[in-house]
C-alpha cells in the first residue's frame, strides 16, 4: 500500500461516484413510476445490479479490454465493441428521456389516471443502462490504475456511497418537478455524449457537468425564491 496507490484509489472512487450520478438520476426517475412502497426497493435493486455488473465485468477484464479493438470502419470512423454498446445505450437514453419529458409535459393535461409500471419492467430498463454505464466505468478504471484489487475496492466503495445518497437525491428530485425535467435534459446530454464517444468523438464530460451544475444552481435559487 504505497502513497501512489492510495491516491489512485481515492481518485478512482471520486471518479466512479461522479460517473455514477447520471445512473442514480436515471434510477430515481424510473423508480417514481412504481408505487411508493416499491420505490426504495427499486433503487436498492438497481444499484445492487450496477455493483454486480461492474464486479462481473472486472472479473472478465481481458474481455473488456478487447472491446476497444476496431470491429469495422464506417466513413473513416473506427467502430469497436465498446462503441456499439455506447451508441445503443445513448440511443436508449435519448429515447427514454424524451419519452419521460413528453409524458410530464404534453401528457400532463390528459384526464386518464396515472398508471404504475410493473416492477420487472422498470428493473429491466435499469439493467440495460447499468450495463452501458458499467462498461464505460470499468474501461475508465482500467485506464487509470493497474492493480485489479484497487478497481474492486473503488467500485464497492463508490456503489455503497451511491446507495446511501440515492434516497435523498430521489426524494429531492420528486419534490421538485422542475428539477426532474432538468435531470432528464441532463440524461439527454449524456445520451448524446455516449453516441459521440461510440463514434470516436470525445466530448470532455467536465463541460457537461459544469453546465448542468450551473443550471442546477440557478434552479435551486428560483425554488428558494418561490418558497419564500
Amino acid at each position: 500500500m504505497t502513497t501512489e496507490i492510495i491516491i489512485s484509489l481515492i481518485t478512482l472512487i471520486v471518479l466512479e461516484i461522479v460517473l455514477g450520478i447520471d445512473n442514480i438520476i436515471f434510477i430515481s426517475i424510473l423508480s417514481d413510476k412504481l408505487p411508493v412502497d416499491k420505490r426504495k426497493k427499486a433503487r436498492l435493486v438497481g444499484l445492487s445490479l450496477a455493483l454486480v455488473t461492474r464486479l462481473i465485468l472486472l472479473a472478465g477484464i481481458s474481455w473488456i479490454m478487447k472491446l476497444d479493438k476496431t470491429l469495422f470502419v464506417v466513413y473513416d470512423i473506427a467502430i469497436s465493441g465498446k462503441g456499439l454498446i455506447l451508441i445503443a445505450g445513448g440511443l436508449f437514453l435519448l429515447y427514454k428521456s424524451n419519452k419521460e419529458i413528453f409524458e410530464k409535459t404534453e401528457d400532463s393535461h390528459d384526464e386518464k389516471p396515472f398508471v404504475y409500471k410493473s416492477f420487472g419492467k422498470i428493473i429491466g430498463q435499469i439493467l440495460v443502462l447499468d450495463l452501458v454505464f458499467s462498461i464505460d466505468s470499468i474501461i475508465t478504471a482500467v485506464g487509470l490504475v493497474d492493480e485489479l484489487w484497487v478497481m474492486y475496492v473503488a467500485v464497492i466503495v463508490s456503489i455503497s456511497i451511491m446507495l446511501m445518497v440515492a434516497g435523498t437525491i430521489s426524494s429531492f428530485i420528486t419534490r421538485h418537478p422542475s428539477l426532474k425535467i432538468l435531470a432528464l435534459c441532463f440524461l439527454m446530454m449524456i445520451g448524446i455524449t455516449l453516441i459521440a464517444e461510440g463514434l470516436a468523438f470525445h466530448i470532455p464530460k467536465q463541460y457537461i457537468y459544469f453546465s448542468m451544475a450551473f443550471s442546477f444552481f440557478v434552479n435551486i435559487i428560483q425554488i428558494r425564491k418561490t418558497e419564500k
